[in-house]
């Protein structure tokens, strides 16, 4: 039996729910309708024959095919623009690093407006770690990255500097004896480490109720 061709602007699609975690990011990021992504999605979901994504409230979860996917879904789209770059010719590539401390809600917008003033040109832009983009910068995968500081390198330039704080919701208290709940980034983070290393020297005790962070891709 003849299978169908998987849909590759549906693949696109799921890579940029995956690597944005946010339906609304991704239409921004591709310049369409939120339920156009979500259609799409939807309609990928059918052609494989099991979700890729766990919807919740507050964000969004690859399931546990959807991450095992992801990998294959991006071979799938790097070849694909590969054998169109031979055919159509060569487009420039410009593959930028952003630690997931730097990237925020505007990252689609300024895709966008990246790939607006050249559409040849072909952005890739990886979000993951500090330690780990400046891994993939030393190998010469990535061509910029924009990290936190490291100790001990001198290869590149301050754009900006920020404050550390302790933040809360408006109201909230803590319960004396209780451990203080925390929000981090996955590990290898240093913030994570900082802050724990703060927490455990003033005696405080703790306890993580939230690790976000992973590794994304975005090529526009």
């Amino acid at each position: 039996m003849t299978k169908r061709a998987l849909d590759l602007e549906a693949v696109r699609a799921f890579i940029r729910i995956a690597e944005l975690g946010s339906f609304t990011r991704a239409a921004e990021a591709s310049r369409t309708t939120q339920a156009a992504v979500s259609l799409k999605l939807k309609r990928l979901e059918e052609r494989l024959g099991f979700r890729l994504v766990e919807r919740t409230p507050r964000y969004v979860e690859l399931s546990a095919q959807g991450a095992t996917f992801l990998d294959h879904a991006r071979k799938l789209i790097e070849a694909h623009d590969r054998a169109i770059s031979v055919v159509g010719g060569t487009r420039q590539r410009l593959a930028i690093g952003i630690s997931d401390h730097v990237a925020g809600p505007e990252l689609p917008a300024l895709i966008a407006r990246m790939n607006a003033q050249d559409p040849h040109l072909l952005i890739e832009i990886r979000i993951g770690s500090s330690a780990e983009l400046l891994q993939r910068f030393d190998r010469r995968e990535l061509d910029t990255v924009i990290v936190r500081f490291q100790a001990g390198r001198g290869d590149g330039e301050i754009l900006a500097e920020e404050k550390f704080g302790w933040f809360a919701m408006p109201g909230w208290q803590h319960r004396a004896g209780e451990p203080l709940p925390l929000a981090t980034m996955a590990e290898p983070c240093g913030v994570r480490a900082l802050a724990g290393q703060l927490l455990d020297e003033a005696g405080m005790p703790w306890t993580e109720v939230f690790v976000g962070g992973g590794v994304m891709t975005v090529a526009a």
